[in-house]
C-alpha cells in the first residue's frame, strides 16, 4: 500500500509539472517581472499543498504499517551511585630511617662487628676505632677520682665533727667534683671511638673495612636502614591544594613489583615551590613483606573528589552540537507499547574517570538512556529497544 501511494503521488507531481512546463518557460521568456513572481507564488503554494498531503499520507502509513523497520537501540537505566575521582602522580619511596654512619673520632677502624644484611637493635655496637690511649687516660682519671672521693668523705666527717677548717672541706669537695667532671668528659671522648646503631634496622652496606683509617665526619662507615617506617614523597600541582588533604585515600602501584597497596595521605606540605607551583605530600606505605625499598618509583592515584549520589554514563554516548552543548538521547514510551520515542537532552558534565563521565544536570535517576545506536537516531524519532544493558 505504501509503495502504490508513493507511485501515484509521484506520477501526479510529474504530470502537474509537465503540464506547466511550457507556460512557465513562456512566462520566463516574456521578461515580465510581475508575471514571473506570480508564477513562483503559484508553484510555492502547490509545493506546500503537496508537502501537507505527503505528511498526512506518511502518518496514515505509520499507523497502518505494522511491519515498518525502526532503528534498533540498546538502553540502560541512569542510577545514582558513589563516584570517586582520582588524580594520578608519581612519587618515590623514602624512609627517615635510612642513614649513613660517620665516625666522630679520627683513627684506625680496629673492629667491625656486623656484616651486610645483619639485623641490629638500637644502641648495638657496630664498630670501634683505635682511641689512641684515651682508655688509659680514663683509667688514670678514675683512680684520681676515687682518691678525691675518699679524701672528700673523710674531710666531710671531720667537718661535721667541727674538726679542721672550712677551707680544707671546700677544697676537698671542689677537687672531687672536678675529678668527676673530668671522668665524664673522658668517657664522652672514649664513646666517640665506637659506632652504635641509632635505631633498630638492617645493615645495608659496610663501606669501610677493618683496618681502614677513618676521619671524623668525613669517612662513610656503615649504612643502616629500617624498612618498617616507609613513606612516599610526591609533588602535587597547587590547583589540588584544597582537595588533596590529610587522610585522603590513595591507591599505590609499584610497576617494578606489580603490586597495589592502599594507604592515606599522612602529611601535606605548607609550602608552594615557586619554580614548579607544587606542594609536597607524604603517603605512608605498609611494608609487611619488606619488599618495598627506598627510592622505589610509585604511581599514586589520590582521591580528590567524591560524590555519593552521582549519575555516571559512558563518554561514548555523549554528542556535541554546533553551539558546543553536549547532549544524549533518552527514550519515552509511545502510544504503541512496543515502540519508544528518542528525545534529545542537553546535559552538564562534571569530572571523568576512565570511560565514564559524571552528569551534573539534564539526567535524573531512573531515566532510560540510549547506549548503542545513540549516534544514528534523531530527536523525536521512533526507536525499538533491542535490550536493556546492565548498570553502567
Amino acid at each position: 500500500m505504501k509503495n502504490i501511494s508513493i507511485l501515484l503521488l509521484t506520477a501526479l507531481v510529474i504530470v502537474s509539472c509537465g503540464g506547466d512546463k511550457k507556460s512557465t518557460e513562456a512566462i520566463i521568456e516574456s521578461g515580465n517581472l510581475e508575471s514571473i513572481r506570480a508564477k513562483r507564488a503559484e508553484i510555492v503554494l502547490q509545493q506546500s499543498t503537496i508537502n501537507d498531503e505527503l505528511k498526512a499520507i506518511d502518518e496514515a502509513i505509520s499507523k497502518l504499517d505494522t511491519v515498518r523497520k525502526l532503528p534498533l537501540v540498546t538502553v540502560f537505566k541512569a542510577e545514582k551511585k558513589e563516584f570517586n575521582h582520582f588524580i594520578e602522580i608519581q612519587g618515590d619511596v623514602e624512609t627517615k630511617k635510612n642513614v649513613v654512619l660517620y665516625p666522630e673520632y679520627s683513627g684506625t677502624l680496629t673492629r667491625v662487628y656486623v656484616k651486610e644484611g645483619q639485623k641490629v637493635t638500637k644502641g648495638q655496637l657496630l664498630a670501634s676505632i683505635d682511641d689512641g690511649g684515651l682508655s688509659q687516660q680514663l683509667s688514670q682519671i678514675e683512680v684520681q677520682t676515687a682518691l678525691a672521693k675518699t679524701t672528700f668523705e673523710r674531710q666531710e666527717k671531720l667537718w661535721n665533727q667541727k674538726i679542721g677548717s672550712e677551707i680544707q672541706y671546700l677544697q676537698a669537695k671542689a677537687n672531687y667534683e672536678a675529678q668527676q667532671n673530668a671522668v665524664n668528659q673522658m668517657k664522652a671522648q672514649v664513646a666517640k671511638t665506637t659506632i652504635r646503631a641509632p635505631f633498630s634496622g638492617i645493615v645495608d652496606d659496610v663501606m669501610s673495612e677493618q683496618g681502614t683509617v677513618v676521619s671524623a665526619g668525613m669517612s662513610e662507615v656503615i649504612r643502616i636502614v629500617n624498612l618498617g617506617d616507609m613513606y612516599i614523597e610526591a609533588e602535587v600541582p597547587e590547583t589540588y591544594l584544597s582537595s588533596v588533604t590529610e587522610g585522603k585515600k590513595v591507591d599505590i602501584y609499584f610497576p617494578v613489583l606489580g603490586e597495589h597497596v592502599s594507604s592515606n595521605v599522612r602529611q601535606v606540605g605548607n609550602y608552594i615551590n615557586p619554580s614548579n607551583r607544587t606542594f609536597k605530600i607524604e603517603v605512608s606505605v605498609p611494608n609487611n613483606k619488606k619488599t618495598i625499598k627506598p627510592n622505589l618509583t610509585a604511581q599514586l592515584k589520590i582521591n580528590d573528589y567524591t560524590n555519593t549520589e552521582a549519575i555516571l554514563i559512558p563518554q561514548s554516548v555523549l554528542s556535541e552540537n554546533a553551539n558546543g552543548d553536549q547532549y544524549i538521547y533518552v527514550t519515552n514510551q509511545s502510544e504503541n507499547a512496543s515502540e519508544f520515542i528518542a528525545k534529545r537532552v542537553i546535559v552538564t558534565t562534571g569530572k571523568t574517570e576512565g570511560d565514564f563521565v559524571e552528569i551534573l544536570e539534564g539526567v535524573k535517576n531512573g531515566d532510560t538512556i540510549i547506549n548503542e545506536g545513540a549516534r544514528s537516531v534523531k530527536d523525536g524519532q521512533f526507536v525499538q529497544i533491542l535490550k536493556m544493558d546492565g548498570n553502567e
